[in-house]
């Protein structure tokens, strides 16, 4: 709890919630690698708070406000997944830094260990799983831009391309130590940009750690968390980054850490592939540029991740094993690169 003033915080929210300071509860949610979340208990219910990690900031993918109005653009979208925004605060004096307030979802979050009580997912469970994620992802894409005003979100026009670029990019401000696959990724990418444009709204993250399920039928999926780099782009982009993150059981134990995916009766890669191609419109004969491009940002992410970790800035005992998620992630793409395999 690094820096957090709890004191300031439950007065402010007693002053939004009209309720006393003391009748607030503030506990961490345990979760993934980057903003940090906590769960609020006060008499009008439960809510869940984010604000950004402490120390180096990664571009704009902490941007509270952001994420906040993501979450109201997609309620007026009619999307049923993203939970809904209750507040967003921006002066820094509270919490340290900018925060907004969410509705709590109550539900299981697959993360990469088997729960250790309730329902255990068995292969015909995760079967269906693996098939409501990529449905649920489709419908995603597929989302309305126009009307709902989710277009003024992003611009598609060269995202791919400025994708490819910012990544590189960050690479290159968080290298600690030179990876030589990385480079020579980061180079392809480049030289293999796709001329086709693709349209729609994107999530940028969509794996189980981020998908609430219904305890009792963990195949159904309550809500999408995380939406801080969603945005408007090319769908196969978005799809590229899930299939970096959908570890197979022969992949690296490393690449296991944030995935369930590699368990039986979940799809494989190309299972995804076809059925995502199946029930989309878009043409993926050029799928492998968008793994290869999900595996790097894969490890650009854990890398800068790393490099707090590095500076001192970021504790989580977790982080001291990121460089090796970027050696292991780069090694993956150079291998398809070669083999032309997914």
């Amino acid at each position: 709890m690094k820096e957090m003033n709890f004191d300031a915080l439950k007065e402010f929210l007693g002053e939004q919630f009209d309720c006393a300071s003391s009748e607030i509860e503030i506990s961490p949610l345990s979760g993934g690698f980057s903003n940090l979340t906590y769960l609020l208990k006060t008499p009008s219910g439960k809510f869940a708070l984010r604000r950004p990690p402490f120390g180096y900031k990664i571009s704009t993918a902490h941007d509270m406000g952001r994420e906040s109005k993501v979450l109201e653009a997609l309620q007026k979208a009619h999307y049923s997944k993203g939970p809904k925004p209750i507040l967003f605060h921006e002066d820094e004096k509270v919490l340290g830094a900018p925060f907004f307030i969410m509705e709590f979802v109550e539900g299981k979050v697959l993360r990469n260990k088997l729960p250790t009580s309730g329902p255990i997912p068995t292969e015909d469970t995760f079967r269906k799983l693996s098939q409501n994620t990529i449905d649920s992802l489709l419908e995603l894409h597929k989302l309305e831009l126009e009307d709902s005003g989710l277009i003024q979100l992003g611009k598609p026009e060269g995202y791919v391309q400025r994708q490819v670029f910012g990544w590189t990019d960050r690479y290159k401000h968080s290298q600690t130590e030179p990876i030589s696959e990385m480079d020579k990724t980061a180079e392809w990418l480049i030289n293999n940009i796709p001329q086709t444009e693709n349209k729609g709204f994107i999530h940028n993250d969509f794996k189980y750690d981020n998908l609430v399920l219904n305890p009792d039928n963990l195949f159904e999926i309550k809500a999408v968390l995380d939406w801080e780099m969603a945005t408007v782009g090319d769908p196969l982009m978005d799809l590229g980054t899930s299939l970096a993150y959908w570890a197979q059981v022969e992949d690296s134990d490393i690449l296991k850490m944030f995935n369930l995916t590699h368990l039986p009766g979940n799809f494989t890669r190309n299972e995804v592939i076809e059925y995502y191609s199946k029930h989309s419109n878009l043409k993926l004969n050029n799928i492998l540029f968008y793994y290869v491009f999900g595996l790097f940002k894969v490890a650009v992410i854990a890398q800068q991740i790393y490099k707090r970790f590095k500076l001192g800035q970021a504790n989580d005992p977790r982080f001291a094993s990121l460089i090796e998620v970027v050696k292991v992630a780069a090694k993956k793409a150079e291998k398809s690169i070669l083999t032309e395999k997914i």
